[in-house]
C-alpha cells in the first residue's frame, strides 16, 4: 500500500510563506545594527538633551560631550529650531522609530514572516525617514552651520536601512521595478549605500573645507 504525501504548503522558494515573507538572516541583522544605531545615537541626544534643559534651568553652562569645537558642535545642533522640527525633541522620535526597526529585525531574525503590505510600510517609513535626515542635514550644514555626530551616525544608519529595505523588496517583488534595474540592483546592492554615505561625507568635507585644512 502506498500513500501520497501532502503537498507542502510551508513555503514557495523564494522566502513566502501563504502570502508573507520572510527576511534573509543578512537583511534581518541589518535591520538590528542599523536600528541599533540610530537608537544609540537617539539616546545620546535625548540625554545631552535633557542635561541642556536642566543646567539652562539651573543658570548654567552644560558642554555635551560630542562638542569638540566651533564646526564639531552639538549644542548648537540641539539648541536649534530644527532640534524640535514636530514641536518636540527630534531624538524622541528617533528612540521610538529606532526600537520598531530593531524589534522587527530580532522578529525576523527568529523566522517571523511578514505580509507584504508590512515590507511596504516599512520601506515608506524608511524613505520618510531618508528624506527627514536629508532635510536635517541641510539645515545642519548650511543654516545651523555645525555638525553633531550623534545625528550623523542617525543619517547614515536610516540610509543603509532604506537602501537594503528596498534591495530586499525588489528581491520579493513587493516593489515592481524593470527587470533590468532589479537585477542590477540585486547584484550590488551595497553600491547606493555606499555612493549615498560617500556623498554625505564628501558635502560634510566641502562646507567647512578650509577649516578641515586650516
Amino acid at each position: 500500500m502506498t500513500t501520497t504525501a501532502p503537498p507542502d504548503t510551508t513555503g514557495t522558494g523564494d522566502g513566502r510563506t501563504q502570502g508573507a515573507i520572510a527576511a534573509t538572516r543578512a537583511f534581518a541583522w541589518t535591520l538590528i545594527v542599523t536600528g541599533a544605531a540610530g537608537l544609540l545615537a537617539s539616546w545620546v541626544i535625548t540625554v545631552d538633551k535633557i542635561r541642556l534643559m536642566q543646567a539652562e534651568l539651573a543658570g548654567e553652562t552644560y558642554t555635551p560631550g560630542c562638542s569638540f569645537n566651533p564646526i564639531v558642535a552639538c549644542q548648537n545642533v540641539m539648541q536649534s529650531e530644527q532640534a524640535e522640527a514636530f514641536g518636540f525633541p527630534n531624538p524622541i522620535l528617533g528612540l521610538v522609530t529606532y526600537a520598531v526597526v530593531v524589534t522587527i529585525g530580532v522578529g525576523a531574525l527568529a523566522g517571523a514572516r511578514y505580509q507584504r503590505w508590512f515590507w511596504l510600510g516599512l520601506q515608506g517609513g524608511t524613505l520618510f525617514g531618508v528624506g527627514f535626515c536629508t532635510w536635517l542635514m541641510y539645515q545642519s550644514l548650511y543654516n545651523i552651520n555645525s555638525l553633531c555626530l550623534w545625528c550623523t551616525l542617525a543619517w547614515v544608519a536610516t540610509l543603509w536601512m532604506f537602501w537594503l529595505t528596498l534591495t530586499h523588496n525588489l528581491r520579493h517583488r513587493v516593489i515592481p521595478a524593470p527587470e533590468g534595474l532589479r537585477s542590477l540592483l540585486l547584484e550590488f546592492p551595497w553600491v547606493l549605500p555606499v555612493l549615498h554615505t560617500g556623498l554625505i561625507g564628501m558635502l560634510i568635507l566641502l562646507r567647512w573645507w578650509d577649516f578641515w585644512i586650516g
